[in-house]
């Protein structure tokens, strides 16, 4: 989301780190520079003033002007400034008797009803008990969206006919799920404009009734500006206690995520990163100012790994053996290929990575390609062929390249990187005996 803000922000400061000493016209320069840069990223405009207030306050004193590394002074000072501005890090507050209530506003189309059922999903790893109420009964999709999403997940939805009111649907579900023992609910209302006085009433009246201990605004991060008028309505007229920031995996210029945090000051709590149920990242400030700086989420690549590649010591020693020893074939290439598509799209995981540039779109489009490509031709090979390439005739490969959808030349491509990735592999063991596992 943040790749074009990115690349303008490491220029400049790759431009204040080629200055020795730096002057006040040299902090100016650079400062008007991120300006630009921000405002391009849809940043708004006061936050801007506000932000480069605080960093120019810092950067011009003599500490920093006269260190022998003020360029790197001053990135830390805008690394410190972004994580200040972006806020707390996201929490759910599940204070006083259960079932706690969260209720899920915003304008139809910000991603509302998918993200109660990724919320749900998340609290239910947290050891919780949700049920999802369906009240949005402005788009009766809605409630048969949900009711779906909750079978695939299987967690309880309580849904009335469309002609009862939002908050009687409210009410009567939270009182079915304290019956049925549930600890929490997350409850979907129906997508309106923050100018509709009557619609925001109807929000109000449920915020005043159940007295939730959430009332979190699902905002699409590629709505820009616009973001920040609508939460300031949402905020004014119902009462946030904090944002989901949805379709963060887009090419949103990111500037949203910024500006509502500062102008209604109410924390970040969720990123959704994905349409999967699990595309859903509790926020952390640091993090994002270090993927906004161009520093990588080591963390988050980490924690993605540890949760969804499940992969046990006993698995990790026996892979380890096997990359050391050469013996890795296209069957256990084909298990990681699973578990790394299930951490998520390989833009996202690489700009997790320090130092790694996400290609563009064009790019990373043809690097997509070239991978689902090679799943399908490892797919369209038998367990033995996998196990051991060197069967693979000419006949064979003409099958796989039909049932793979792609050309024998293909075929022929994936097996001979494959068979270089291997003698790179014995040329380590050679060179580097004790990496060996069990000498």
């Amino acid at each position: 989301m943040f790749e074009n803000l990115t690349e303008r922000l490491q220029a400049i400061f790759k431009t204040l780190r080629r200055h020795g000493r730096l002057s006040e016209g040299d902090v100016d320069g650079a400062l008007r520079e991120v300006r630009l840069a921000l405002l391009e990223a849809d940043v708004h405009y006061s936050v801007v003033k506000t932000f480069l207030g605080r960093v120019r306050e810092r950067a011009v004193g003599e500490e920093v002007l006269r260190s022998l590394t003020p360029a790197q002074q001053v990135i830390k000072i805008v690394h410190e400034e972004l994580i200040r501005m972006l806020g707390a890090p996201g929490r759910l507050n599940l204070s006083g008797n259960p079932p706690h209530a969260i209720v899920l506003v915003g304008l139809q189309g910000s991603g509302k009803t998918t993200t109660v059922a990724k919320l749900a999903r998340y609290m239910r790893e947290q050891g919780q008990r949700p049920w999802m109420i369906a009240a949005d009964t402005r788009r009766p999709a809605a409630i048969e969206q949900l009711v779906v999403l909750g079978q695939q997940l299987d967690i309880p939805v309580y849904s009335q006919d469309v002609h009862v009111t939002p908050l009687e649907i409210a009410v009567n579900g939270v009182a079915a799920a304290k019956r049925d023992g549930a600890s929490a609910v997350v409850i979907d209302t129906g997508g309106r404009l923050q100018i509709d006085d009557d619609l925001m009433a109807e929000l109000a009246a449920i915020r005043k009734r159940l007295a939730p201990n959430e009332v979190l605004l699902v905002a699409d991060a590629m709505t820009g500006q616009e973001a920040v008028h609508i939460a300031e309505g949402f905020n004014q007229k119902v009462g946030l206690t904090g944002l989901i920031l949805t379709k963060v995996d887009g090419d949103a210029r990111g500037g949203a995520a910024i500006s509502m945090r500062e102008v209604t000051g109410v924390p970040i709590a969720f990123l959704g990163t994905g349409e999967k149920a699990d595309a859903l990242e509790v926020f952390h400030p640091d993090r994002l100012a270090q993927r906004i700086l161009g520093m990588g989420d080591v963390l988050t690549l980490i924690e993605k790994a540890q949760t969804e590649v499940d992969l046990d010591e006993e698995e990790a020693s026996d892979l380890m053996r096997k990359v050391s020893t050469a013996s890795f074939t296209l069957e256990d290439f084909k298990e990681q290929m699973i578990r790394l598509k299930r951490m998520g799209p390989m833009s996202q995981l690489m700009g997790m990575i320090p130092g790694v540039r996400v290609p563009d779109g064009e790019a990373m489009a043809q690097i997509d390609h070239e991978a689902a490509r090679t799943e399908a031709i490892v797919n369209a090979m038998t367990r033995e062929e996998r196990r051991n390439p060197k069967i693979l005739n000419a006949s064979r490969r003409r099958r796989i390249a039909q049932g793979s959808g792609t050309t024998v030349q293909a075929v022929n491509q994936v097996i001979g990187r494959f068979q270089d990735a291997q003698k790179m592999m014995k040329r380590m063991a050679r060179r580097w005996p004790s990496a060996k596992i069990g000498r």
